[in-house]
């Protein structure tokens, strides 16, 4: 009997906060995104939530502009490889730039992770899309858009192979013979490509999700197409709710081109909710979220997908400014839903910036409203989970505490964890090692060439 489709929840861990003005609030802590203990007690909420994982997000460059979570915080792989030793069921997800970072490194690093959770490790691969990027590793420029997703996938690729080095049963340890491992288990890469050179094989064996859990959050052409052929799930940009029928219907419809059963690809959109018992806590946990909003930080949060172009550069009350050409080399797909949205609506500089920074949405409402949106969106062919970020400190606690409870009320979503590793979590199955697949495949064939011959 297979267990009824439920929506997948993640929690971004940003420290700070995610906004420019978040750390203002009384109850936030300013040092917060280089602080394992909010970490710790954010991460165990959540998993006393249910929650099937937490994720952290990364960059690779900075500047006056960035917000102040992005100016000081964790490394990805070292706070989940604490988080690791704190938890014991929720997925543990981080952000690795394949642009900055060489195969052989990052295979290490998430098979090291996901030794050290027991299956719990995912990798949201990134292209990274700050131009700036290039000058932190001695680059001459920042690889164009065009190029970007060529490297991700030969360097994705690259890296799935070196975690097939060993078969899962190579390490015999056979204390009586002396023999450590197979030799004929193990293999090398031996990759030659465009991008990458790597012979392998890798020092570290598989684990018992045999690789961890691919993320992407492709939205522009090559992003979906790279997102839809390769990623166990995808983080959905932001947008309304027929924008995200359609995004989700136009991944799945990819998908399945590529020869993917599509149902088993999870979309999951951002969720910003602001949760009250009643109206009149909504309206003021609202308001005071819209309180740490400043136009000085909202500007600099708009310029983001345009490759922190400077936008205090522009009257505010005019018409939304053609900046188009910025965000064509950065993150297209959200700056070209920007400029879209100022357009349509005939937006102002000022109107656009507030507009992106403290949306007032569906999930802006009581317990009851906020899950209805959930399961509306979740059965209606909009998501099939969501990655929740906190608006106000205490957010996640209010979610996990009145939303959660409605949902599993429902049927809606789990009351305890159903699996161990994070591919469980998303009903992935264990892919099988390439080169035992390979083996067994030898098998099978050899017997119907003798019976032919």
């Amino acid at each position: 009997m297979s267990t009824p489709r439920q929506p997948k929840l993640g929690f971004i861990l940003l420290g700070a906060g995610g906004g420019w003005g978040d750390w203002r609030h009384p109850d936030a802590n300013p040092r917060g995104s280089t602080d394992i203990d909010l970490y710790k007690q954010q991460t165990q909420r959540a998993e006393a939530g249910k929650f099937d994982f937490v994720f952290v997000a990364d960059s690779v460059h900075i500047n006056e502009r960035s917000s102040p979570h992005y100016l000081n915080r964790f490394e990805p792989l070292t706070i989940l490889s604490a988080l690791a030793a704190l938890t014991t069921r929720i997925g543990l997800v981080g952000t690795v730039t394949v642009s900055y970072s060489e195969p052989y490194t990052v295979a290490r690093q998430f098979a090291s992770l996901d030794h050290l959770s027991r299956g719990r490790a995912g990798w949201n691969v990134v292209t990274s899309w700050l131009s700036g990027s290039a000058e932190n590793y001695g680059k001459p420029e920042h690889p164009p858009h065009s190029v970007r997703y060529g490297i991700a996938a030969e360097h994705l690729q690259t890296v799935q192979g070196l975690w097939d080095s060993w078969e899962d049963d190579a390490f015999v340890a056979d204390k009586e013979t002396g023999q450590f491992f197979d030799p004929s288990k193990l293999h090398a890469l031996d990759h030659r490509g465009p991008h990458f050179s790597v012979k392998g094989p890798l020092n570290i064996a598989r684990s018992r999700q045999g690789h961890p859990v691919i993320f992407q959050a492709g939205a522009s052409e090559d992003g979906r197409n790279f997102a839809s052929r390769h990623a166990d799930a995808i983080f959905a940009g932001g947008g309304g709710f027929e924008e995200a029928k359609s995004y989700y219907a136009d991944v799945k419809r990819r998908a399945a081109g590529f020869g993917r059963d599509a149902s088993k690809l999870a979309v999951l959109p951002g969720l910003r909710v602001i949760v009250g018992r009643d109206a009149g806590e909504v309206e003021r946990k609202y308001q005071e979220a819209l309180s740490l909003v400043r136009i000085e930080e909202a500007l600099p949060a708009l310029g983001r997908s345009f490759n922190d172009h400077d936008f205090g550069r522009y009257p505010l009350d005019e018409p939304f400014p053609d900046v188009a050409v910025h965000g064509a080399e950065s993150n297209r797909s959200a700056s070209e839903r920007i400029v879209k949205l100022a357009r349509e609506e005939k937006l102002t500089l000022r109107e656009t910036a507030l507009r992106l920074i403290a949306p007032r949405d569906e999930f802006v409402g009581t317990p009851e409203q906020v899950a209805d949106a959930i399961q509306r969106w979740f059965e209606q062919g909009a998501a099939d989970g969501f990655i929740l970020g906190q608006v106000l400190p205490g957010d996640l606690a209010a979610f996990v505490d009145l939303v959660v409870p409605i949902l599993q009320a429902r049927g809606l979503y789990k009351k305890e964890y159903e699996h161990d590793p994070l591919r469980g979590h998303f009903d992935l199955p264990v892919p099988v090692n390439r080169h035992t697949a390979a083996r067994k495949a030898a098998a099978t064939a050899a017997p119907a060439t003798a019976e032919a011959d």
